[in-house]
């Protein structure tokens, strides 16, 4: 197993520990909507953005306590999204990460609660001191995921994906929708890194250049996965954009094209790192593991 590979194995794990600690299940009625979040975010998924902020995080020197805290509010957060995103009312899956969507095995309303419930807690997560003792190192926090979240971010990337006028995007518009429903959030991770470590701006600007890339790359890479990968790998169905005639990268620019691109935006990220040196080394590592998945 690669460095990286043990990197993402146990950051993973300890998110998916923080996960479980926040989100115990309870009896009574309100039982079940904790069962479906539950569901949503546990047991599952790459913990990419949970890896991106806790290894920011970590060339400043922030405690490993401390960054899993809110990289599980970040996982929360995403973890609603998808939730929300698989609803009839948007994309209507039935399968994510090789099981049953939360709607499909709870019902629409349940999951739109289960959604709403991530989304709120994560906020609190991120507000309770347990997350950094400096209250206003915990409001950066807290106002940059809801911006990142939000109509100006993932909410309003989301609604330029399900307009009729989606269809026909040309490359700048598709990079503009991906910039705010894919690129925000994992922007946010590495900037949540650098508010935990109280970083200057000069490196916070760094970290955000390297995270506008590599979201484009995610984003490229996840279009060519739709059209090359199977269902078994991605956990998930394949060819959707293609059958609800979206427009993407690779429909843009072909597939040998998109590669190309997406591994340009990966070397442009690493050099966005020179100034953390050696210290920054897995996260040139997950530039490259973004366009080479399978899943």
């Amino acid at each position: 197993m690669s460095r990286l590979q043990q990197a993402l194995s146990g950051h993973a794990a300890a998110v998916e520990q923080m996960l479980q600690n926040l989100l115990p299940a309870v009896a009574g009625p309100r039982g079940k909507v904790l069962d479906a979040m539950r569901y949503a975010a546990l047991f599952g998924g790459k913990r990419l953005r949970p890896f991106l902020l806790m290894e920011t995080a970590a060339l400043f020197g922030v405690p490993a306590a401390q960054s899993c805290r809110a990289a599980a509010a970040l996982e929360m957060v995403h973890c609603y999204s998808l939730v929300h995103d698989d609803l009839p009312a948007m994309d209507d899956s039935e399968l994510r990460r090789g099981r049953p969507t939360v709607h499909k095995e709870f019902g629409d309303a349940v999951a739109i609660l289960a959604g709403d419930g991530l989304l709120t807690e994560a906020f609190a997560v991120l507000a309770d001191p347990a997350c950094h003792p400096d209250s206003a190192v915990r409001l950066d926090l807290v106002a940059g995921l809801a911006a990142a979240a939000g109509a100006g971010g993932m909410v309003g990337g989301q609604m330029i994906d399900i307009a009729p006028e989606r269809s026909g995007l040309d490359l700048d518009g598709i990079k503009d929708l991906q910039r705010l429903k894919t690129g925000a959030i994992i922007e946010y991770a590495c900037d949540a890194g650098a508010i935990l470590g109280q970083a200057d701006e000069n490196e916070r600007s760094a970290l955000r250049r390297y995270a506008a890339d590599l979201g484009l790359a995610f984003q490229i890479a996840d279009d060519l996965l739709d059209v090359l990968a199977t269902p078994e790998e991605l956990g998930k169905p394949t060819g959707q954009d293609r059958d609800l005639e979206k427009a993407t990268f690779v429909g843009q620019l072909g597939i040998e094209a998109a590669q190309a691109e997406a591994g340009r935006l990966v070397s442009q990220a690493r050099e966005r790192l020179d100034i953390f040196v050696e210290k920054a080394d897995l996260l040139r590592d997950v530039a490259g593991f973004v366009i080479e998945r399978r899943s």
